[in-house]
């Protein structure tokens, strides 16, 4: 419980289901876990994008929906901002509506959509950073995240001067970078909860760390 927190994503649909939180979100519509309701609210989502209600408590709430109940807990859109996760899988998903709590939670946080390189930083600021994983799948935002993405992330982490914790997946590109950075590098296994494929073997990461 920080007394004063900055949560950065460059996806904007994210950070417009935080800021409703943020306002004490309450969903009227009742969800299903079911294959033609998800299409037809995946495609009322994104009705409302290519509308520009982007930013609106109905966007935010189809979003949890279609988190909570597409394809493998994935978060895809193409090229053109589309989101295009197909329906789940899973048998039972217990659906939240009121969300009021939240806001005394995040009273005193401040919630941005832009690029790393956009967020200032003070010298002494701890900064926790989850950069979308050294995987195939990169289509987490319709921007998509390179290997240069990853190295500028981490190149960036490096010259803080305050603590850093950098999570990712422990592929061998990505230690060697970390550790070229002098980063400390502890690994572990943990559980795979949200796969392109399915594959939820667990999977080696990495915590690599800064200053701490």
């Amino acid at each position: 419980m920080p007394k004063r927190a900055l949560l950065n994503d460059v996806n904007p649909h994210l950070l417009n289901f935080y800021r409703w939180l943020k306002a004490g979100l309450v969903v009227d519509e009742r969800f299903e876990n079911e294959k033609s309701a998800f299409y037809r609210n995946r495609n009322r989502f994104n009705r409302l994008l290519s509308n520009g209600q982007t930013e609106t408590a109905e966007a935010a709430g189809l979003f949890y929906y279609l988190n909570r109940t597409g394809y493998n807990g994935l978060c895809r859109f193409n090229q053109k901002g589309v989101f295009n996760v197909p329906f789940g899988r899973f048998n039972n998903i217990n659906y939240r509506y009121d969300f009021a709590n939240y806001k005394s939670v995040f009273e005193n946080w401040e919630f941005t959509n832009k690029t790393f390189r956009e967020v200032t930083l003070a010298p002494d600021d701890f900064v926790y950073a989850d950069p979308p994983y050294d995987v195939e799948f990169t289509a987490y935002s319709s921007g998509g995240f390179s290997w240069e993405d990853q190295e500028a992330t981490a190149e960036w982490l490096a010259k803080h001067s305050g603590p850093v914790i950098l999570s990712n997946q422990a592929t061998d590109r990505i230690m060697k970078l970390y550790k070229k950075l002098k980063f400390k590098t502890p690994t572990f296994e943990a559980p795979r909860r949200i796969s392109c494929t399915g594959d939820r073997a667990p999977a080696l990461e990495v915590l690599a760390t800064r200053n701490l």
